[in-house]
């Protein structure tokens, strides 16, 4: 492929339309669209912007050749409908204003120059990096070993991820279901680690990554050979409540992974997959009372969170006089007046006289 304007439009031209129809619909004649896609003319600022819209692509990729940086490039969870076989995000509408003042947060912060996000290559790298026993700290620990951020929202409906600068960011809905919040969790770091970041594709392409994503998520939560290797038979239902803590995953969830790696297992697994995964840790985990973790969890799945490296750069921002304090007391969930934060001290306004005395009027 060629390295112009021209070659790169070229590249993305559909298949089931001429040259001709592609130039009559951004306004150019077949000579003069066919002399820039062949370099010997240029395209003007507006039939570029016009190729971009009509092709649905990036204008930036067209000029430079490489991804805009600040470009939104973003994933959802897709619930699957068993009635009509099809996968969507049901309150994707009423989630894009949540995500754009998200994403606004993260522009603002752009001059901070937050690190780049260190997304593994692959579940191994991930399950290596996040290290031994992460479900708990799954949060701190993609923040501080991988640079990956997490915000979490009661007015999401779904979880989602994005990158952004080079940040890697997780969406998820802040609602005390921590077992299924660490599935979304596992599910979006399938997302950043697999490159599903494009918002673009065809159904059979979305399908295929939300299924790819889920296996992400299954292999590291739920690590087959982990699996394999553990006695399944002989349980007690202490013995089933303990592993569903560790791994941090729902009664489903366990039961599916079991049946997709052809493990048998006590029949307490069937008996307790569509039960409530709380009122088998209530009744059976033994570790509960009196410390309670299972309601810490709940509490700590249900709390608003945006990142500590995040609100640091508004703060610094702010007390440069960059910033306004509006996005960092929307992150904090509090009243912009009540905000107490460094600010650049600002003069006092000069009165009309002594404004005319400086100006010697």
């Amino acid at each position: 492929m060629g390295d112009g304007i021209g070659d790169r439009v070229r590249a993305l031209l559909p298949a089931d339309r001429t040259h001709r129809e592609v130039a009559a619909s951004i306004g150019m004649t077949p000579d003069a669209f066919s002399r820039a896609l062949n370099g010997q003319r240029g395209f003007s600022a507006i039939e570029l912007a016009k190729v971009a819209e009509r092709l649905k692509a990036d204008v930036h990729y067209l000029i430079t050749g490489e991804p805009d940086p600040l470009r939104l490039r973003m994933v959802a969870r897709h619930d699957f409908d068993q009635l009509t076989g099809r996968r969507e995000v049901r309150g994707a509408d009423l989630d894009k204003e949540i995500l754009e003042d998200v994403a606004l947060a993260y522009r603002q912060a752009a001059t901070a120059q937050l690190p780049d996000s260190a997304i593994p290559s692959s579940v191994g790298d991930a399950c290596a990096a996040l290290g031994p026993n992460f479900v708990r700290p799954f949060v701190d620990r993609l923040a501080s070993r991988l640079d990956i951020d997490v915000v979490r929202l009661s007015e999401l409906s779904t979880s989602y991820s994005f990158t952004l600068s080079g940040r890697g960011v997780i969406l998820v809905p802040a609602d005390g279901n921590w077992f299924r919040q660490n599935w979304c969790l596992a599910h979006e770091l399938g997302h950043l680690v697999l490159g599903h970041t494009d918002p673009e594709g065809t159904t059979d392409s979305r399908d295929a990554h939300e299924a790819a994503a889920n296996a992400f998520a299954a292999e590291l939560l739920l690590p087959a050979q982990a699996m394999k290797s553990a006695n399944w038979n002989d349980l007690t239902t202490a013995d089933l409540a303990s592993r569903v803590w560790d791994a941090g995953v729902s009664t489903e969830a366990l039961a599916t992974r079991l049946r997709s790696l052809a493990i048998s297992a006590s029949r307490l697994v069937d008996e307790w997959k569509n039960q409530p995964t709380q009122r088998l840790l209530r009744s059976h985990w033994a570790e509960g009372p009196p410390d309670d973790p299972i309601t810490r969890r709940m509490d700590d799945a249900a709390t608003r969170q945006f990142p500590l490296a995040l609100q640091k750069a508004h703060l610094a921002l702010i007390a440069q006089g960059v910033l306004p304090k509006a996005t960092l007391a929307w992150m904090l969930a509090v009243a912009e007046s009540t905000l107490e934060v460094d600010e650049p001290t600002r003069p006092e306004p000069m009165s009309a006289d002594a404004l005319a005395n400086a100006l010697g009027l």
